[in-house]
């Protein structure tokens, strides 16, 4: 393929500036004229050969152009019809020659008047020549398939032009591409270098107007869904207009309402109730604030605001209550009931905060429930143990994905009154991070004079608890913070003893283990010999659920003999028990098997309950030094220390070398090694141990003795 340039000996035209607008050679197309120069150009061209240089701005802003903003390329055409309009501008009708470059400015006044070089295309056929051209019109044909813009004749009538340059410039024209793309196109003289820039700009306009035809699927398809759904809402409020129901949204806002107007709310909640249901009905129901709303609806409805229980004042069946429940605990009982009794007689509903406090398994969480169950309320729970976050208490806000109210109100919520009793598990497992304390949250709970407008951050709306009465369990007490302590009146639960565990397990324990693996009461039979070797030698706590564990063991080993027919009734003895539960796990009460000299019993108070303790003194020559084991506390310590003073200071009345410190280093251990012991109740036993030693006289073994001493 070639190109040849024809120049003209002196080829002088009048210009004509295109403003956002380019003509390729051989395009028809009508033109309108107003500004003066430009008139001007086209009436010298009409006087003339009618031929006049088409060229474009580079700017559309620019409205009186100089020759720097004009490009130097442009088209030659001719000027086929010329046409005066009303207003003053002129219509023309032009038709693209050839490519033309300005070489030189003949004048710019009182019109562009230039010299140009024209530019013609001439090939010379050849087989890459037919192919480009046959690619050029096969991705044309695809574009006008996929464009839709385009008719079919205009494909047809480009087919069957020969001439490569030619096709290429008129399917350029009929490309949605920008000016500046279609002047590089103008500029870009050599025809194969054209026609590869063409194929290069179908293709890319092929991938777009794919993926243009993938999202448009998309959202035919997402459309037509949607008229789907629209059509058959429109078919289900007909039938519901059929029937007399209501319709869609508007029944439902008209219930929510109904269920507001019912709930018994304070009239400023209920305010806010139904502003909220204003809002809800507005929102689409494909909004997610239309979400939020009815969720925040559901729990203003959902909450308790007057319904109540009536309270039974009836301090004998609370007592039969108590005592049908719990065996033992009769102090704790007694001032439960007095609690009871002022609440009786003063008609208030306020009162102190209960706090019950003891070790794990004495019947904390059930004593409470006992007393929601004299009261005749409610009795609903939530366990503080490791909660670290103020909002556990106090909510989220709604703003928040997935905001919900905090466990008070959820709590309320669940108990459906508003004077449940509320039981405050594990309140001194609680603690605090960087989200907030949530034990700080709590001293509005607990505080009489506040909690009768409880705020939530979800409900955002003053909720009344006084009416309610809140019950807190606790391990140990040195965890709670002081204020919120101080809002709580703490009764001690101390651990059971040894005649009360025999009876819970006998009353209750051992009943329920039975019901629990289907035995019947004839089936087994534990003695009483048999449950307290199970208490004193299988268990070590101040409750029971060790105590219930091992019976449960009991009950499996007895189902399994039962089954397999090997008896028919089981017995369990303090003589067989060790084939059920095995070697006993730990020492109980064991005195020694003689008197011995330096050997004291002493009474120890641990979390399990009361123990004995072997304190051991042993006497070596030496310089009076005082040696201490057994991992002692400093309390312990000191109490050695005081007693050592005591007897050297009544050496004399009790028969003792009065030298004796300065004649035996004294060594004194205390069993197990590996048990952390303090306190000063040791003093006495570690005196009389230090004088059996001293005087040679051995300490009765059935004497335990427990009690601090001083110098004196």
């Amino acid at each position: 393929m070639e190109v040849f340039v024809v120049k003209k000996k002196e080829l002088v035209v009048p210009l004509l500036p295109l403003r956002g607008l380019l003509v390729f050679p051989t395009m028809v197309l009508h033109l309108d004229v107003g500004r003066e120069k430009s008139v001007k150009a086209l009436e010298t061209a009409m006087v003339e050969d009618h031929i006049i240089l088409l060229t474009s701005q580079k700017d559309v802003s620019v409205d009186e152009p100089d020759m720097d903003d004009l490009y130097q390329m442009g088209t030659l055409a001719r000027v086929k019809q010329l046409l005066k309009l009303p207003n003053g501008t002129f219509r023309v009708l032009v038709e693209g020659i050839a490519r033309a470059i300005i070489t030189e400015t003949v004048s710019e006044e009182p019109y562009f008047m230039v010299k140009v070089e024209k530019f013609v295309d001439r090939t010379t056929k050849d087989l890459e020549d037919e192919a480009l051209k046959r690619t050029m019109l096969e991705y044309f044909e695809q574009y006008i398939n996929l464009s839709k813009r385009l008719s079919a004749d205009i494909y047809a009538s480009i087919a069957d032009i020969d001439e490569p340059g030619r096709m290429a410039d008129i399917i350029a024209s009929h490309l949605p591409l920008k000016l500046e793309e279609k002047q590089r196109i103008l500029e870009t003289i050599d025809v194969k270098e054209r026609i590869h820039k063409i194929i290069q700009i179908l293709h890319n306009e092929k991938e777009v107007l794919q993926l243009e035809k993938k999202i448009s699927m998309r959202v035919k398809q997402s459309m037509e869904r949607t008229q789907k759904e629209y059509y058959l809402r429109e078919q289900m409020k007909a039938i519901q207009k059929e029937l007399g129901e209501k319709e869609g949204k508007a029944g439902e806002v008209e219930t929510l309402k109904e269920k507001i107007e019912a709930a018994g709310m304070p009239s400023h909640v209920k305010e806010t109730a139904l502003k909220e249901l204003d809002r809800y009905e507005k929102i689409p129901a494909t909004s997610a604030e239309s979400a939020v709303i009815r969720n925040y609806l559901d729990w203003l409805i959902a909450l308790p605001w007057s319904t109540q229980t009536e309270d039974i004042h009836d301090i004998k069946r609370a007592e039969a209550i108590l005592n049908e429940d719990h065996y033992g605990l009769e102090k704790v009982k007694e001032r439960v009931l007095e609690f009871l009794s002022v609440q009786q007689l003063t008609k208030s509903l306020k009162g102190p905060i209960l706090c019950l406090a003891g070790p794990p398994g004495v019947g904390k969480t059930s004593l409470a429930r006992s007393i929601a169950k004299s009261l005749n309320r409610r009795f609903v729970r939530i366990s503080l143990g490791g909660v670290r976050d103020e909002s556990e208490i106090r909510g989220h806000r709604r703003t928040y994905v997935g905001a919900m109210p905090g466990r008070i109100i959820q709590g309320m919520k669940k108990a459906g009154t508003i004077n449940p009793v509320f039981l405050l598990d594990e309140i001194d497992k609680m603690s605090s991070d960087f989200r907030g304390d949530p034990s700080a949250a709590l001293l509005e709970v607990l505080d009489p004079e506040q909690n009768h407008t409880f705020s939530d951050h979800y409900i955002e709306e003053p909720y009344d608890l006084s009416k309610v009465m809140f019950i807190a369990t606790a391990n140990n007490l040195a965890t709670i913070p002081q204020p919120l302590l101080d809002r709580m009146e703490v009764i001690t639960i101390p651990g059971y003893t040894e005649v009360e565990k025999l009876q819970i397990a006998k009353r209750h324990l051992l009943p329920k283990q039975l019901k629990e693996h289907g035995l019947k009461k004839s089936s087994l039979q534990v003695r009483d010999d048999a449950m307290m070797s199970i208490i004193r030698y299988y268990t070590r706590e101040a409750g029971v659920r060790e105590l219930e564990r091992q019976i449960a063991a009991i009950c499996r080993k007895a189902a399994r003999l039962i089954v397999s027919e090997e008896k028919k009734r089981v017995i369990i003895t303090e003589k067989n028990i060790e084939e059920f539960l095995g070697k006993r796990k730990y020492r109980y009460g064991q005195a020694e098997l003689e008197d011995q000299v330096g050997v004291a019993t002493g009474l120890a108070y641990t979390a399990f309950g009361g123990d004995t303790l072997s304190i051991e003194v042993s006497l070596a020559p030496g310089k009076g030094k005082l040696v201490l084991t057994g991992k002692l506390g400093d309390v312990m310590k000191e109490s050695a220390q005081a007693a050592f003073s005591y007897v050297r200071s009544r050496a004399e009345q009790l028969g003792i070398d009065s030298e004796f410190h300065e004649k035996y280093d004294i060594h004194i251990h205390v069993p197990e090694g590996a048990v952390p012991k303090d306190g000063p109740s040791a003093g006495i036993t570690i005196a009389t141990a230090l004088i059996s030693a001293l005087t040679g006289r051995p300490v009765n073994r059935f004497v335990g003795m427990t009690g601090e001493i001083t110098v004196r």
